[in-house]
């Protein structure tokens, strides 16, 4: 893995932003979590994370929006998006977003792991 260790969450859950933050700062990720999407080319931008976690029902625009703007954005498009929800659609909602891949919520934290080492 490269020394980018950055990761940024997406979701209007905190209870989710703060399990996430803290699992993945203990295996060594700098987590940045944002409970909106507004501005996210410039979120982004200002991280340039090694992946990021998009939630589908992030305001304003939700992570549909979000991860396309992301993937338009020719400095931001490769970086990875697992796209995740409790949506019982995930799937296609990811491949509509453009995401790499999906997490189902809920999903355990092993679960989590695998997907993030599998998109890196």
């Amino acid at each position: 893995m490269s020394n980018n260790k950055k990761i940024i969450i997406f979701d209007d859950d905190e209870d989710i932003l703060s399990i996430c933050n803290y699992i993945l700062a203990e295996q060594g990720w700098q987590v940045h979590t944002f409970t909106d999407c507004n501005s996210i080319a410039e979120k982004v931008s200002d991280i340039m994370p090694a992946v990021i976690l998009m939630d589908n029902w992030i305001p304003d625009a939700g992570g549909i929006i979000a991860t396309q703007t992301l993937k338009k954005t020719d400095a931001l498009k490769d970086i990875p998006v697992i796209y995740f929800s409790a949506n019982s659609d995930i799937q296609l909602l990811a491949n509509h977003a453009g995401a790499e891949t999906y997490l189902a919520k809920p999903f355990d934290l092993d679960e989590l792991e695998r997907v993030i080492n599998r998109v890196i």
